[in-house]
């Protein structure tokens, strides 16, 4: 029977209950697989990353290796959530790499989308193979491979979390959810006990914020963006959007406009709101925020973040406009 076929008869994880009996089988599946080796997982804070070191971490503790490398497009607070998770309550062994300066340093002065994605993707790989030369006795590779993934690549996948390693470093695919659809990975992620705002946690593109910060990525508005960014992820989820609203975020643009502040013109850039509703993300519709939450989020962003000083609501559906703008 082909393994990366998932059969008729498996039963769609709805429940705790189903949630349980898929742990306890894949814990047995992983062990028997595993044994007493040492198994390598790039740990992105992503739901399905998570979902897999969590429980990789129930069936052989120690053995696990996780790598976090935070490549500095993180959203506010994502790889200090990771270290909390993983290392402080799950005790994880887990290598935390702050390749921030590495990356910001090789993306100045890069404008176009597409060098931009190939910059950070090469040199995560980079930085991740870096780490796993550094270990010995690695066996194994986990990887948060999900159905859809199997379904979109006709069964073969790239490794899109890793990305392509050395040819003389051959590691057995150890990928407990990838007969899984993406809801089935959360019941899953709760039933192993991590935050709901992990296992919630929207798509995020593997660039991060370089996608959102447009054009060539500046360390001033990288952070502007990522404090707008926070902002209207936090008032979303106090006005209980975040259960309504498939994806939501900010993209700040690098152009300026003038402004006043404290009775002085002064140039800032504007912050632009994306917030769409999505089946299967191949088309997109805009999703109606009440105009007191939008004053709200406008009057925060602009008093609480240096350097922006507008706040636009992105109108357009899918297609036309893409989800994200690079």
């Amino acid at each position: 029977m082909d393994s990366n076929k998932r059969p008729e008869t498996m039963t769609r994880i709805t429940t705790p209950e189903l949630a349980a009996a898929f742990i306890d089988e894949q814990v047995a599946a992983v062990k028997a697989q595993v044994g007493d080796k040492k198994v390598l997982l790039a740990l992105s804070g992503g739901v399905d990353s998570s979902v897999v070191a969590a429980l990789l971490i129930k069936a052989i503790g120690k053995q696990l290796v996780c790598v976090h490398v935070n490549h500095g497009l993180m959203r506010k607070g994502e790889s200090e959530q990771v270290i909390e998770v993983f290392k402080n309550q799950l005790d994880a062994n887990l290598i935390y790499i702050d390749a921030t300066d590495r990356f910001l340093d090789l993306l100045a002065g890069v404008d176009a989308p597409e060098k931009k994605r190939k910059i950070i993707g090469g040199e995560f790989i980079k930085v991740f193979d870096e780490e796993a030369s550094k270990l010995e006795g690695i066996s194994f590779l986990a990887q948060g491979t999900i159905y859809p993934d199997i379904l979109e690549s006709d069964g073969v996948k790239a490794h899109h979390n890793v990305g392509g390693l050395p040819e003389d470093m051959q590691f057995e695919l150890v990928e407990p959810v990838k007969l899984l659809f993406k809801d089935e990975v959360r019941v899953v992620g709760k039933a192993l006990g991590l935050p709901a705002s992990m296992v919630d946690r929207q798509p995020f593109p593997g660039p991060g914020l370089g996608v959102r910060c447009l054009g060539a990525i500046t360390r001033d508005r990288l952070n502007a963006l990522r404090e707008a960014d926070a902002i209207l992820r936090e008032e979303f989820d106090n006005a209980g959007l975040n259960k309504t609203v498939w994806q939501y975020f900010i993209a700040v643009p690098d152009m300026k406009s003038v402004g006043v502040k404290n009775d002085k013109r002064y140039e800032g850039w504007p912050a632009i709101i994306r917030a769409v509703n999505t089946t299967d993300a191949m088309s997109a519709t805009i999703e109606e925020i009440p105009y007191a939450l939008l004053h709200k989020i406008t009057a925060r962003i602009t008093a609480e973040v240096e350097g922006i000083n507008r706040v636009l609501y992105d109108l357009t559906p899918k297609p036309i406009g893409t989800i994200e703008w690079e």
